[in-house]
């Protein structure tokens, strides 16, 4: 087993979303060449790791999800020797890098599903997960398809169904079967030896089904699934049988332990499930199976000082030797600027969220462009890209609005992305104010708050790798400490527009409170806290 530095616990992870943050050859799409010509600003803002979202060879029918070569580059976004180039500078600026790896499902267009569908006795007939109809021909089961409708496609070439849990061009492997097994992991051993730190893991809980294929139970119309929009019918079901199967345990210990060859790696699991602390707790624990995971219960429209503690308690509970990732924006999620806005005091309360977002227990993952406070951006129909909002429009419109270009300079044809024609997707006029130059000239800027408030964390080991106690709930405020063996610190937000006063228990007591750049700072009235609209208090203590 390699030596680990474990630089993972409380390292901050950045998204970049290739398409979309820079043009180096006029195209009009994102690329390699780009990342590279960006990374610096990163180092100069601060993070520890970037996340690089799918740039494999794909028909790019869900942008990049739906792979059809693991081990290699799209044309549109380079080459190999670019993706090389981009592991050889984040590694000469310190960044840690990290790519997706999309195990659950491929594209129809890859050459295991081309085989595999092709007639039921080749040697990759049982590479994906294919049943027989119902004796009136309907599909085996009720699953679900996250983008609406059956998760079963019905192939002529088989006379059978296959199973798809995303579109249908995007059908699901059957890790049930050894050899789906180890191809996965010898792809992953591809870009490990090409120098990856780790793997940011897609859907992994969706990897392994029920082999009964037994029927998912009613849960009828949920009100509270962060996960799923309100007019998709996924959410009327208790996903009992269709993902999150004990078998993929075992799956997991595989891939610790090919990466326990390598040292100072991780990986980072995207869970979406019914009870997803319990499952974070399952997958994170014990030391053998994934380093984080993270879910989407601060990706939905809940940002109440209750509902959060609520989130980080049940979390706390059953995730004793596990370590979560918190995660407030990313490609799937309507932008934090515009799904917890607080008009009038959007400013403040955007450094608020960061704040906290970097003050909880696990290793925060920031969304290319909310270090600008970028909104969603309102992107009409004919432009629309994303196959799961023009099949859902306009009830729900896609992710396009939070998949827009970055915006470098206002003054530069396209705000700095691409000097192509028109773009992928268009610039949003609305961000040309919080371009990156902007804000890198003022400083008093978002962005400036993010590079201070990521140098202060680093002085603050506590702050990365300690415990964490949760204090009183409370309406407006919340409250916890993180502790550590030879330090402690009290960390306080109060996400109402009033000022607020906080009881601290008799245990809790302050010595010196820190001033940060730009987040207006509490006081201490012997054991009470006094915080100003959106204020916080950090305390030694």
């Amino acid at each position: 087993m390699a030596q680990a530095n474990e630089w993972w616990r409380g390292g901050v992870i950045y998204q970049i979303y290739p398409r979309s943050f820079q043009d180096s050859n006029g195209d009009g799409i994102g690329d390699l060449a780009g990342v590279v010509q960006r990374l610096p600003y990163l180092a100069e803002l601060g993070v520890e790791a970037i996340w690089l979202s799918p740039f494999f060879p794909s028909p790019m029918k869900d942008f990049g999800y739906d792979i059809s070569d693991y081990r290699g580059v799209d044309p549109m976004f380079g080459s190999l020797a670019d993706f090389d180039a981009v592991v050889a500078k984040a590694h000469g600026l310190g960044i840690k890098l990290l790519i997706d790896q999309v195990l659950s499902h491929c594209s129809d267009q890859h050459p295991w599903f081309v085989e595999s569908r092709s007639s039921r006795d080749n040697p990759r007939a049982d590479w994906f997960v294919w049943a027989d109809p119902q004796d009136d021909g309907t599909p085996p089961n009720n699953w679900l398809s996250i983008f609406g409708g059956s998760a079963w496609q019905w192939d002529t070439r088989r006379c059978q169904y296959y199973m798809h849990n995303f579109l249908a061009s995007q059908p699901d492997l059957n890790f049930h079967n050894p050899q789906v097994q180890q191809a996965a992991l010898d792809n992953m051993q591809f870009w490990l030896d090409r120098g990856v730190d780790g793997f940011r893991l897609d859907a992994v809980n969706f990897c392994v089904h029920d082999a009964q294929l037994r029927n998912n139970p009613a849960r009828g119309m949920p009100t509270d699934d962060p996960s799923v929009n309100k007019v998709n019918p996924y959410g009327w079901q208790y996903h009992q049988f269709d993902k999150s199967q004990p078998e993929m345990l075992d799956f997991l210990r595989r891939i610790r332990s090919l990466l326990n060859q390598y040292p100072d790696l991780m990986t980072v699991g995207e869970i979406g499930d019914d009870d997803t602390p319990a499952r974070i707790a399952e997958y994170t624990g014990g030391g053998d199976k994934l380093h984080t995971a993270y879910s989407f219960d601060l990706l939905g429209p809940k940002c109440d000082a209750r509902y959060i503690h609520g989130v980080v308690q049940r979390l706390e509970a059953v995730c004793l030797d596990g370590w979560p990732c918190w995660s407030v924006s990313n490609h799937d999620a309507v932008r934090v600027a515009s799904r917890w806005q607080q008009p009038g005091h959007n400013a403040a309360w955007l450094r608020l969220v960061f704040g906290l977002q970097l003050s909880l227990r696990g290793s925060p993952c920031i969304y290319q462009g909310d270090e600008l406070g970028l909104t969603e951006a309102t992107v009409a129909f004919e432009d629309l890209q994303d196959p799961y909002g023009i099949a859902m429009w306009p009830e729900f419109v896609g992710r396009d609005g939070c998949r827009t270009p970055m915006v470098w300079d206002a003054a530069a044809p396209h705000a700095g992305f691409s000097t192509a024609a028109k773009t992928w997707l268009p610039v949003a006029s609305e961000h040309l104010p919080l371009a990156a130059s902007s804000q890198m000239a003022a400083p008093d800027s978002l962005f400036h708050f993010y590079q201070a408030m990521l140098a202060w964390r680093r002085q603050h080991a506590v702050l990365r790798t300690g415990d964490i106690e949760l204090l009183a709930a409370d309406d407006t405020v919340l409250a916890f400490v993180r502790r550590s063996d030879d330090a402690a610190l009290l960390c306080a937000f109060n996400l109402g527009a009033s000022p607020v006063r906080y009881a601290l228990p008799d245990h809790v007591r302050p010595l010196a409170v820190d001033t940060l750049h730009s987040l207006p700072s509490g006081a201490l009235d012997g054991q009470t806290l006094v915080l100003p609209p959106y204020g916080a208090v950090f305390a030694t203590l």
